[in-house]
């Protein structure tokens, strides 16, 4: 194999090639799995622009990627979880399944999942796309939730410009980010947290597990 430009710019790494080779080569044969011919990772990054729960003008739309699927509907309140034909996905091409739904049919806030069916079985699954998940305080089960605020966020500042040349990404988890045995606030990480990062050069921050209050 040849050898990756990151070995010849770092001799330090030289020991550890094969090991590096090796987590490089496991990377292309994931990403070949990921994209189709014409595609690009980043086409694959962005799905959720595509697949998943999303408002229209006049109505919604959701998508989701199931190609051994047989049948697929949308249960939720909004059809007292019941496997209807008016709530049911059309397959389109390459795996795709789809749905267009009138505006009436769901509202802000309403749970739902998918009542997925494939050969020999079937059963519910929260969609792969799903923008907001909630747990049921009760029964502790997880479901996917319609998020329409009519009041969507201003940013404050209007004027920001990041730096992105190069992009130096440090990766965190805010509740995670305590040295003490509790989950850490936002206010927590903007005081101790972030200075930090911003004294370690750090541009840009990617953010895992966010968390909000439903309400």
């Amino acid at each position: 194999m040849k050898s990756l430009a990151i070995i010849k710019s770092d001799p330090w790494l030289a020991p550890y090639e094969a090991a590096i080779n090796g987590r490089y080569e496991y990377f292309e044969s994931v990403e070949k799995k990921l994209v189709v011919e014409g595609q690009t990772l980043s086409d694959f990054a962005t799905g959720y622009l595509y697949f998943g729960l999303h408002r229209l003008s006049d109505g919604w739309v959701f998508r989701e990627w199931a190609p051994n699927a047989t049948a697929i509907f949308l249960i939720g309140d909004f059809n007292n979880w019941q496997r209807r034909t008016d709530y049911q996905l059309k397959k389109l091409q390459n795996g795709i399944w789809e749905i267009r739904l009138p505006d009436y049919a769901m509202a802000h806030s309403q749970l739902y999942k998918l009542l997925v069916e494939w050969e020999g079985g079937s059963g519910e699954r929260i969609p792969a796309w799903a923008r907001r998940v909630v747990q049921d305080d009760v029964t502790k089960i997880f479901s996917a939730q319609v998020w329409n605020t009519f009041q969507p966020y201003v940013f404050k500042n209007t004027k920001f410009k990041p730096q992105t040349e190069p992009l130096l990404i440090y990766e965190c988890h805010i509740g995670m980010s305590s040295s003490e045995e509790k989950v850490s606030t936002y206010e927590e990480f903007r005081k101790t947290v972030l200075p930090r990062v911003a004294r370690g050069g750090y541009n840009c921050i990617q953010i895992m597990a966010i968390q909000e209050h439903p309400y």
